[in-house]
């Protein structure tokens, strides 16, 4: 029974331990830690799926948090912070990729898929109305 209040107490901590980690940055001013917390829920963990940095509990994601509030904290704006983030990982790291040539499918694809759907849809109808009309 001992054993089971440990491993209780173990997986307690483990779960809280993420949360007091945020709650241990100091920042110089209201404003440095409301664009903290902007960036960080804003860039996606590079180790992570569809995880933000804000959620991601992975080592990489803490390291980039902490990386985050030092060049917050060192006078960088938010556009330097961006694009050095995505300067190392990538554009994977934004959650809204910029409109590019290499991102056009990904931005206009679904409404490319829509249009041509309509347009299989609208001559499947015509072409069926054309068969009643000649057969009757």
């Amino acid at each position: 029974m001992m054993m089971f209040r440990w491993f209780l107490l173990f997986i307690t901590f483990g779960f809280t331990l993420p949360s007091m980690a945020e709650e241990l940055m100091s920042f110089s001013s209201s404003l440095n830690q409301t664009r903290y917390q902007s960036l960080v829920e804003e860039l996606r963990c590079p180790k992570c799926q569809n995880q933000n940095l804000a959620d991601s509990g992975s080592g990489i994601a803490v390291d980039l948090r902490e990386q985050v509030h030092q060049m917050i904290e060192q006078g960088k704006t938010d556009q330097e912070i961006v694009d050095y983030m995505v300067a190392r990982y990538g554009a994977f790291v934004l959650y809204r990729p910029p409109h590019s040539s290499a991102t056009f499918l990904l931005w206009y694809g679904p409404f490319i898929l829509l249009g041509l759907g309509l347009l299989v849809f609208v001559f499947v109808v015509m072409t069926n109305r054309k068969r009643r009309g000649v057969s009757s």
